[in-house]
């Protein structure tokens, strides 16, 4: 990461530290999730040019509790606590933190009793989203108190001059009204910063850390057909151009039109060197008879290292290869531990298994992105709409989308009812609010219809169109009906074999987003 403001976010051990570092690189600042293990001199080492205290679950005056070394605020570098945080913050500058009983949960109605600077252009009253049984009864000495509620009496302040504030609600989460309003007033107007990461630098930064790994040798990169790997290699291209091979292996198992996207599209986009392994054949008689999920992802899984293995052996002994692309992306970073530096392929979460002869360096381009700055990153690569904006996709593809035997007519009969769908919520503008549309045969199943005036049995297509921020948690999209009975009479009528549609309504949890 070249020459940009940094801001540190201090997880303790909130739910929602990942979504704070997100909306700060919404407002175009960089930014970095760190342990609350982390002392006042380690986090001020990593020259932060603002650090945000998230919530956590914790009681600030409980046994154990993360603390806070006041020695962070004599640092002039600028702070901003949110609800723990928040009450962290006072506690460590003599303001006082009570149990007063009148906990908060859930939208609440704030009162905003002077604006200074954090609130400025507010209304005065909002509702925003707390979580809390602990309250800031009194204010550390210096600090204006912006905001209440009805159980609140301290919840918001801020000391202009030392350049601190915090609040008690979450700003981060969509429930709270100007939530990212309010924490753009703490990141420009109370600690100065600069809005410079954008797409544009993303990708300047990217490419000169890459130039800088790999000098004249040589790179691969297995292309899946996903977002991620598309960009990844994209990168990768713009850095180094031909010293990047890339290898797509085609199980047969991705939606309609998905290989020739790659094979072609992402090809004409980035003149990429693409080796195609042409597997179809050998995955679906791999898969012949098993009809249990688990054991259909092994073997996808296996099959795939085994031909990736194959292939990149052949390469590596014809042209020398000493790095290997990685889709890695920033949460995946902060879920395994957030460490720093290089990794062998053998202990990657995404690819593992392949032979200690394969002793290749990992490149990890997108290591700093969320998923939202790496569509922004492919759309600034010139990448096509269609793969940049690709919902996500599990890697065994469709071979986890039938419940039951995956055979070579299941397979184009669900890719038939899947493309039906896609072309409809696309024609309905709906396709980026969407986070994901899983279409699913039953295939163990069959169920009793009447078509051409004759009985039928048919298998049921499920539609599982679901909104979601990262996956963790989601909940069932409320498609317009008109959109819903389009999708219904079109796959019942063009897709051979089907005569029932049915659409999952059921959240994460209980339920998963995938049904295997």
């Amino acid at each position: 990461m070249i020459n940009h403001e940094r801001v540190l976010v201090v997880d303790f051990g909130a739910q929602y530290a990942q979504l704070i570092a997100r909306r700060v690189r919404e407002a175009r600042v960089y930014s970095e999730i760190v342990s609350s293990t982390l002392s006042a001199d380690e986090l001020l080492a990593r020259k932060p040019a603002a650090i945000i205290l998230s919530g956590g679950p914790a009681s600030v005056y409980a046994d154990g509790a993360p603390s806070l070394d006041p020695a962070l605020f004599d640092s002039d570098v600028p702070v901003f606590g949110i609800c723990y945080g928040f009450q962290a913050m006072a506690q460590a500058l003599g303001g006082t933190v009570e149990r007063t009983g009148g906990r908060e949960y859930g939208r609440t109605s704030l009162a905003i009793q002077q604006s200074g600077v954090l609130l400025e252009s507010l209304p005065s009253a909002i509702n925003v989203w707390m979580s809390h049984g602990d309250s800031v009864t009194k204010a550390p000495e210096g600090f204006d108190v912006l905001a209440h509620t009805a159980g609140t009496p301290v919840a918001a302040f801020e000391d202009r001059g030392r350049r601190l504030a915090g609040v008690q609600w979450h700003p981060e989460v969509q429930h709270s009204q100007m939530g990212q309003q309010v924490l753009e007033h703490f990141l420009f107007d109370i600690a100065g910063l600069t809005p410079t990461w954008t797409a544009e630098t993303m990708v300047s930064d990217a490419v000169a850390a890459i130039q800088a790994t790999v000098g004249d040798r040589r790179v691969l990169c297995a292309l899946s057909g996903g977002v991620d790997s598309a960009v990844a290699a994209a990168l990768v291209q713009r850095a180094i151009g031909s010293q990047l091979t890339c290898v797509f292996v085609d199980h047969g198992l991705l939606r309609a039109g998905e290989a020739e996207q790659v094979k072609q599209d992402f090809v004409a986009a980035t003149g990429v060197e693409l080796v195609v392994a042409d597997e179809k054949d050998r995955f679906l008689g791999a898969l012949a008879g098993v009809t249990d999920p688990e054991e259909k992802r092994k073997i996808i899984g296996r099959e795939f290292i085994r031909t990736f293995e194959a292939t990149a052996g052949q390469l590596a002994g014809e042209r020398g290869i000493d790095f290997l692309v990685q889709g890695t992306l920033y949460p995946d970073v902060v879920e395994s531990g957030g460490g720093e530096g290089t990794s062998n392929i053998k202990s990657h979460h995404n690819v593992g298994g392949l032979p200690d002869d394969l002793q290749f360096t990992l490149i990890e381009p997108l290591r700093t992105m969320f998923k939202d700055e790496v569509r922004a990153v492919g759309e600034e690569l010139g990448l096509p709409e269609e793969m940049v904006w690709r919902h996500p996709f599990p890697g065994p593809g469709l071979g986890i989308r039938i419940v039951g035997e995956v055979t070579e007519e299941r397979l184009e009969v669900l890719r038939e009812a899947d493309r039906i769908a896609r072309e409809e919520l696309t024609a309905a503008g709906l396709d980026r609010e969407i986070w994901q549309f899983p279409v699913v045969l039953l295939g163990d199943v069959r169920s009793v219809g009447v078509q051409g005036d004759s009985r039928t049995y048919g298998y049921p297509i499920v539609l599982r169109p679901v909104l979601s921020e990262d996956a963790m948690t989601a909940d069932w999209a409320r498609l317009p009906y008109d959109v819903l009975e389009k999708m219904s009479t079109r796959i019942t009528n063009e897709c051979e074999g089907i005569n029932r549609v049915v659409v999952d309504i059921t959240s994460k949890p209980p339920g998963t987003i995938e049904w295997e």
